[in-house]
């Protein structure tokens, strides 16, 4: 169970991100794009952001249950008022970058990978699945940030997704 060090009301501490920008080039499957850096406050500050953060990407749950509703359901949540929709996880860019294409992101949703689970670590919300071969990893939760300011956090009591869905997102908005 994850225990966070962070609650609403709270500011994110800032992080590292790296990404895989979408561009035409990345229709072609063999492209692999060249990732960029960035930080939680560069791409957060002044924003109304949905961040879903997944322990890992192509894994059952979360390619099947958890980041397909988000994109499903994008136009209600820019209908909110939301800037940035992004998916979190510890995989590496590359790696997120393809998720991003299997699934069809395209530049509505971030594929994010927080290296090593480094930020995800710093608000405690994250999982050791050694157990499984997978390491630490990313939790699987749900931040609604306005100006870097959490206003909803939804963080997985067990397997499943329930309270970082989008529904549950969508309801907090």
């Amino acid at each position: 169970m994850t225990t966070p060090t962070i609650a609403v009301g709270d500011r994110v501490p800032d992080g590292k991100f790296n990404y895989v920008p979408h561009t035409p080039e990345l229709d072609d499957p063999l492209a692999c794009g060249s990732p960029t850096s960035t930080t939680a406050t560069e791409l957060f500050a002044g924003k109304k952001v949905v961040l879903v953060s997944v322990p890992g990407a192509f894994t059952p749950t979360c390619h099947v249950n958890h980041l397909p509703p988000f994109l499903a359901r994008y136009d209600e949540f820019k209908s909110k008022g939301v800037d940035i929709i992004a998916v979190l996880a510890a995989n590496d860019a590359f790696v997120m970058s393809g998720w991003a294409r299997v699934q069809g992101l395209k530049d509505k949703i971030l594929a994010l990978s927080d290296g090593n689970a480094e930020w995800s670590k710093a608000m405690g919300l994250t999982v050791d699945l050694s157990h499984v071969g997978f390491g630490l990893r990313t939790a699987r939760y749900a931040i609604v940030l306005d100006d870097l300011v959490v206003k909803y956090l939804g963080v997985e009591p067990a397997r499943g997704v329930t309270v970082s869905g989008a529904d549950a997102v969508l309801e907090a908005l």
